[in-house]
C-alpha cells in the first residue's frame, strides 16, 4: 500500500493564505450586513427615495408656509410594533385634513406592557413613496430612543409640514392622502439621534 505524501511547505502556505482570505471575506460581508442598513437609512434620509421622510430646519418650515396656498390634503396616520416589542403604539386620531405648507402637529401614544424597561426606536415612511421627499418632520419622537418603565405611557408628538413643492409634481398629481407610517423596534443597540439637515 503506498504512503500518501506530506503537503508540501507551499502547499500548506497556499492552504493557510486561502484560508485567511476566505476567513477576512466573511467578516468584510458581515461588516457590510451591519453597516447596510444605517447607511441605507441616511440614504433614503437624504433622498426620501423609499418613502423617507425628509428633516427640515426651522427656516425651510417658513419658507414652506410662505409658498402655502390654503390647498389640502388628508394625512394618515399608522403605527405598528415590530414582532418581541412589547408595547401598545398607536396614533391619537386616524386621519387630518391639513394646508399643503403650514405646519402641523401629530401625536401618538406608547405603553410597555411589559414588567422591565424597555428602549425602543422607531423606523418610518410615508406612501405613496414619492411623497417621501415633501413631507417634512421638523420634530419627531423617531430622531431619539424612548425609553419607557414598565406600565409606563406616553404621548409623543410629531411637527411636521407638507412642501407645497409637490403641487408642482407631475407624480404627485391625484394624490389625495399621503400616509405616515411609524413601527417601534426593540433597541438592541445604541442608536445615534438623526441629525437635522439644514435646508
Amino acid at each position: 500500500m503506498a504512503s500518501i505524501a506530506p503537503p508540501s511547505p507551499d502547499a500548506s502556505r497556499r492552504n493557510l493564505r486561502t484560508g485567511a482570505f476566505a476567513f477576512a471575506g466573511a467578516l468584510a460581508m458581515l461588516g457590510l450586513g451591519y453597516a447596510s442598513v444605517p447607511l441605507y437609512r441616511l440614504f433614503c434620509q437624504v433622498t426620501g427615495f423609499g418613502g423617507t421622510t425628509m428633516i427640515a430646519s426651522e427656516s425651510k418650515a417658513q419658507r414652506a408656509a410662505a409658498a402655502a396656498t390654503g390647498q389640502k390634503i388628508s394625512i394618515r396616520f399608522d403605527a405598528t410594533t415590530a414582532m418581541g416589542m412589547p408595547w401598545t403604539f398607536r396614533p391619537t386620531q386616524a386621519t387630518d385634513t391639513v394646508t399643503i405648507g403650514e405646519r402641523d402637529i401629530a401625536t401618538y401614544t406608547a405603553r410597555n406592557d411589559s414588567e422591565f424597561p424597555i428602549t425602543g426606536v422607531a423606523s418610518f415612511n410615508v406612501e405613496p413613496e414619492q411623497a417621501g421627499k415633501y413631507f417634512n418632520k421638523i420634530q419627531c419622537f423617531c430622531f431619539t430612543e424612548q425609553t419607557l418603565a414598565p406600565g409606563q405611557e406616553v404621548t409623543m408628538p410629531v411637527l411636521y409640514f407638507v412642501d407645497p413643492a409637490m403641487l408642482d409634481d407631475p407624480n404627485m398629481k391625484g394624490v389625495e392622502q399621503i400616509t405616515l407610517s411609524y413601527t417601534f423596534h426593540r433597541a438592541e443597540d445604541p442608536v445615534n439621534p438623526v441629525p437635522e439637515r439644514n435646508n
